[in-house]
């Protein structure tokens, strides 16, 4: 007989309860599952340590840690860099944790003149810039299912995020989060993403995330902190400035969870 983990069976009880609690109120503190994705430990590390009675399942070699931050019900998860990584973890989250929305958090670089090292880019819209089935006749970024480029965000929560960050006292911009397998490092490679896509952001996980999101019916929204600038400085950039960048989307996401546990009171 296989042996399971008794992580995941706390957290299959847990599903089993939230799904009953959409028709009892008296299951209404567990009803809502925010999930949280961050690609390596520098992202996702202080949101797991604010974590209270924290429940831990390993699947598909990545650890997931559910539980409470401020009386919400939260999954958090290193999902490791790249797309596949991302999209991966994204899906078992929908799947297994039963996510009633899905927010990835992190660092990324800036494709534009006007964003600087250190602000915040709230996604509008997610995008992936390597798919290219051009030859085929597909504009490049095409994605077959969805029948489209770009995938937009969830307003509301992406508003939220906002506005959290601008009383925080950041610099924010809105627009279009760019994803691939390659971590940008050269004027060329920049340039091209942002004339081919109009993006303001690059990174490599939140296009994966919002392609499932979208394809699974689940409100996503994208979190960057900008720690480099995409070009022939991001590999001297990035080391310096990424712990600053990623504190900065820590404190924005752990604000976003007060505010939402407030917001699910009054709806319950």
């Amino acid at each position: 007989m296989e042996c399971v983990p008794f992580g995941e069976i706390i957290i299959k009880f847990l599903s089993i309860i939230r799904r009953a609690g959409r028709t009892h109120s008296f299951f209404c503190e567990v009803k809502f599952m925010i999930c949280i994705i961050g690609a390596m430990d520098v992202e996702i590390n202080s949101v797991k340590s604010r974590i209270e009675n924290p429940v831990a399942a390993k699947i598909a070699g990545i650890d997931f840690v559910c539980g409470e931050i401020n009386g919400c019900t939260v999954c958090v998860a290193q999902c490791g860099p790249g797309k596949i990584n991302a999209a991966l973890c994204a899906q078992i989250m929908a799947d297994r944790f039963d996510a009633d929305e899905i927010i990835n958090i992190g660092v990324g670089c800036s494709l534009s003149p006007d964003v600087a090292i250190k602000n915040i880019v709230v996604a509008s819209d997610v995008c992936q810039y390597d798919i290219d089935i051009t030859a085929l006749g597909e504009p490049r970024g095409y994605i077959n299912g969805l029948n489209t480029i770009k995938i937009p965000t969830n307003h509301a929560i992406s508003e939220k995020l906002s506005q959290i960050a601008i009383a925080s006292g950041e610099r924010i911009h809105r627009g279009t989060v760019a994803s691939g397998d390659t971590f940008i490092a050269s004027p060329e490679l920049k340039a091209e993403i942002a004339s081919g896509f109009g993006a303001i952001c690059g990174e490599m996980e939140g296009g994966a995330i919002g392609q499932v999101a979208a394809a699974n019916k689940i409100p996503f929204a994208v979190l960057r902190s900008v720690s480099d600038g995409g070009d022939a400085s991001a590999a001297m950039d990035y080391p310096t400035f990424k712990q600053i960048a990623a504190e900065k989307s820590t404190a924005i996401i752990l604000k976003y969870i007060e505010s939402k546990k407030m917001q699910l009171e009054l709806d319950c």
